[in-house]
């Protein structure tokens, strides 16, 4: 999940350099998506694996 929230994040990027704006707007909108649900699946799995060890 992580890997395409970097592929879209240079896509905008690359996008925004070359003056494609709703591209590139695009593109850092579904990157910023997918690196929150990365996060919130992080906080998820290190929660399991605390409670994990404490049982």
């Amino acid at each position: 999940m992580l890997y395409w929230a970097l592929v879209f994040l240079v896509v905008a990027i690359v996008a925004g350099a070359l003056g494609f704006g709703g591209i590139a707007g695009t593109s850092a909108g579904i990157a910023q998506v997918l690196f929150f649900i990365f996060l919130a699946f992080l906080v998820i799995s290190l929660l399991a694996s605390v409670f994990r060890r404490a049982s």
